[in-house]
């Protein structure tokens, strides 16, 4: 798999994307994850991105010519499954979203900035766009660190124990069960018997009911 990702602070972007199972990921070949200064594509000689909104919208706007530019090179070297737009009005990032982008071979992600892009880029290059949550950032840099995580992290053989991602939260759409480890008793604090059993039937009828009932609890609207 290749992330490419668009930003105009790719600084940003350089730590959250070279540590861990990404970076585990990338020496073992499994995802190639390239950083794209935008600015490099303007031919304006300060290389600004961005200019006054047409109208009398306050805030400045990223310029579609950078962009376009950008996203034509890459593409004339392969073809792209989504050129994706981080946007706080897109559809909500979601564990089934990041599974199924898992599968992809090559994305685009585009981080939002300022007020926002030139709209035209929304209508005629961007197929896809994402937000991580109702609330607004002073850019995407760090949604699409959180989406290229919870992408990459799905690939087989990004995780020492591939069976450890079945398991998440929202899989199922349902919560992770409580997980409890050495020692089986702290303070009076006991870890519940039926996980010292060594019965694995048990332990995991236990382990879907504990699931199921925090669900109820915390997430009732994952049981729609």
């Amino acid at each position: 798999m290749r992330i490419d990702i668009l930003s105009v602070v790719p600084e940003l972007l350089e730590s959250p994307l070279n540590h861990s199972i990404l970076k585990r990921a990338q020496n073992k070949g499994l995802a190639e994850i390239y950083i794209h200064n935008i600015r490099d594509y303007t031919l304006d000689k300060h290389k600004r991105v961005d200019d006054y909104a047409f109208g009398f919208s306050a805030g400045m706007v990223m310029q579609i010519e950078p962009i376009d530019r950008l996203i034509t090179h890459l593409k004339s070297e392969r073809e792209y499954d989504d050129v994706i737009y981080t946007s706080p009005d897109g559809e909500t990032f979601n564990q089934k979203i990041a599974n199924t982008m898992s599968m992809a071979n090559n994305l685009i992600i585009l981080c939002g900035h300022y007020k926002g892009i030139d709209h035209r880029i929304r209508e005629h290059l961007i197929t896809r766009e994402i937000s991580v949550g109702d609330y607004v950032l002073t850019g995407g840099e760090l949604a699409a660190c959180i989406m290229t995580d919870a992408i990459v992290r799905l690939i087989p053989g990004a995780m020492s124990d591939e069976q450890s991602a079945l398991s998440d939260s929202f899989q199922d759409n349902l919560l992770a069960p409580p997980v409890y480890t050495r020692p089986a008793e702290y303070k009076g604090w006991k870890v519940p018997e039926i996980l010292l059993s060594g019965n694995e039937k048990k332990i995991n009828e236990w382990e879907h009911e504990q699931a199921v009932a925090r669900t109820k609890k915390l997430r009732p609207d994952l049981l729609k």
